[in-house]
Order: C-alpha cells, then structure tokens, then sequence
C-alpha cells in the first residue's frame, strides 16, 4: 500500500487571479515565494513543485533559498536533458540533498517547447532529449549509488572514472517523478520514475494508461517499483456557485493573441496536445474536472472545481483507480493552499487513514 501524498506548486513566474487582466497579477518576489510556502507547509503539502519555462526565476536557486527558509517541505526541482553536466548535477542534488536533511526530489523534463529550447540553445530534438535524459539519470544513479570509479560509454556522454562526494543522505537517492504525455516519455518513466504524474484525464484514459505503463515497467523489473500521481489545478470555495464564478473569471480576460501562443509554441508537447483535445470535448471531462484553464497556460491545465466535499471527491476517484501522489496548484497559490489544508485534506485524510500513515 503507498502512502498518499500531495505537492503544491511554488509559482516563480507570479500568481493571479484572472489570466490577461493586469491589476489581478502577482509579480514574483521572495516575499511571495515565503507566502506560498508557509501555506503550503501549514497545509500539510509535502513537496513543492519549481517550475522551469523562461518566464519563470531560476529553480535551483530558488529551491535551495526556500528549504533554508521553510522547515519541512521537499522542493521537486526539474532535471533537464543536456542542461547541466550529469556529473555535476548529481553533485549539486546529493549537496543539496545532505544540507536539506533530504529535502530534495528530482522532476524529469524533456521540455515542452521547441521554441522554448531553441531560445536556450538546445540543439537535440525531444526523441534525443528523451534519449539524453535516460543516459543523464543512468549516471546520476550510478553515481549515488558506487562506491568505486564510475565509467559510463553512451551515445551522449563518455566518462572515465567519475566519482563525486557526498553520496545523498535519501536512500538510495532522491526520488524520481515525471509527467510526459509521450509513449518514449512512459518508457522513460517505467524505467528510472517512483511515480509517474499524469495530468487530469478522464478516469477511463487514467486506468488505461497505469495499465500501460506498469507493462512498461515490468520489462525493467519494476511492475511494483513505479507509483502514479495527478498534477491537477483546484478551485474549492464554501458553494459550488463560488467555484465556478471564480473559474470562469480566471479566464475571462485572457486575449486571443495569449491563447494563440499557448497553442503555436507548445503545439509538439504530446501532453500539451492531449488537454487541448480534452478541451474540445467540452467544458468538463468528467463532474467538476474542468478544462477552462488548459487555452491560457501550457501545462497541467485541466482543474478540480467545486466544494471541499466535490474536489475530496474528485480526488478519491483517482486514488481509487491507484493514484497515491497530487501535485496541485491554485489561485493565489497561499489562498488555494490555505483553503485546501482547511476544507478538502481533512475529508481525504479522514477516508484514507492508512494510506496516509503507511510508510
């Protein structure tokens, strides 16, 4: 049985309550970053999602301020293929990892835009960088894991005796999650992730996929090692009424020029593709899932919205099917974590009593 779990998402980017509507934004400023945090901690979230795109300050940096700055919440901080020397990297999370007494966990990103990556002077496509990231993680783990010289012949990377000081405190490293939406994304997963997050689906898609995937994994031996997730967004108010006043308002205001580059610039994201094709089903996928959010933002878009009782409900559907782990986000970010620590996590934590205290 796995322990359930649930992440926030540290907004590094700003927060808003309406999408295209310049009085609603929150720039980003370590003030708020402290706003967001706290509230997640107080909430009971146990992991922090650091986003990654261009608009966003940089994660490792702001990573490692936040846990000097909190007291319990590990930071899920973005890996990316060719970015950082693999040798290096697993030095800087084994670092990272012994000065914040384990509070560090690894998200496996190929990117979502080949114009994102181009601007940043990524030359590989995503098949090579799905290649690089399986080859960057082989040495990571077998770096945290020697105890003598590593050598490593690949494709991307050749080394010769590669040894780094400390080995992380996480044993027998830090965890590893990843949310692509592609067929070389899930054999990725199956093959290095602890828990692959899915973004919102229908609960038919979701069952299948597992499936898929834990087949994937079998073939590596890890039928039973991989775990699964959701990252979701949440809109939980006192009424239904208020919930769905204040989805509609979040993007209201978003200009068609915005919603066309969310559409031109992240058109080759498998898991881009899917919550647009989601979206023209309608506004909803399934009672209370909602796609509103998925035409102004790439990414998870696709929101839990309604009372604490509907959005625990929502949940539970997912943990029933064999989910264990949510990485949710809201608006404002302090506000939605508050509401949730206050309203929904006591209803999940009260049907779910031993998956929540299973180690």
């Amino acid at each position: 049985m796995r322990r359930l779990e649930f992440g926030w998402f540290l907004p590094t980017a700003g927060d808003t309550t309406a999408y295209g509507l310049v009085g609603a934004q929150v720039a980003p400023s370590l003030e708020m970053f402290d706003r967001v945090v706290a509230a997640a901690e107080a909430a009971g979230f146990e992991y922090m999602l650091v986003p990654v795109q261009t608009a966003c300050w940089e994660a490792w940096v702001s990573s490692a301020l936040m846990v000097g700055r909190s007291k319990s919440i590990r930071m899920l901080v973005a890996a990316r293929p060719s970015y950082i020397n693999p040798v290096l990297l697993a030095k800087m999370i084994a670092t990272f990892d012994q000065l914040s007494g384990g509070r560090i966990c690894v998200n496996l990103i190929a990117g979502q835009s080949e114009d994102e990556n181009a601007s940043e002077g990524i030359k590989w496509a995503k098949e090579q960088r799905y290649e690089i990231m399986d080859e960057e993680v082989s040495i990571l783990k077998a770096l945290w894991t020697a105890r003598a010289p590593v050598d490593f012949d690949g494709k991307f990377h050749q080394l010769k005796g590669a040894q780094i000081r400390p080995h992380p405190l996480q044993r027998p490293y830090p965890k590893f999650y990843l949310g692509g939406g592609s067929k070389q994304a899930w054999e990725i997963s199956a093959k290095h992730s602890d828990v692959h997050l899915f973004w919102g689906d229908t609960y038919d898609r979701i069952r299948a996929n597992m499936a898929e995937i834990r087949a994937m994994a079998a073939r590596h031996d890890r039928e039973h090692a991989i775990g699964f997730g959701m990252r979701l967004q949440i809109i939980c108010r006192q009424t239904e009424t208020e919930a769905w006043a204040f989805a509609h308002e979040l993007v209201s205001h978003a200009s068609e020029a915005q919603k066309a580059f969310v559409k031109k610039h992240f058109a080759t994201s498998e898991a881009n593709r899917r919550v647009r094709e989601l979206a023209a089903i309608g506004e909803t996928i399934e009672p209370h899932l909602w796609t509103g959010i998925t035409a102004v933002r790439p990414g998870a878009g696709i929101a839990i919205v309604g009372t604490p009782q509907q959005c625990a409900d929502t949940l539970q559907n997912y943990i029933d099917l064999g989910c264990h782990s949510f990485c949710m986000s809201g608006y404002l970010h302090d506000e939605e974590a508050e509401r949730f620590g206050r309203w929904v996590m006591p209803i999940v934590r009260e049907r779910n009593r031993e998956r929540m205290l299973a180690a």
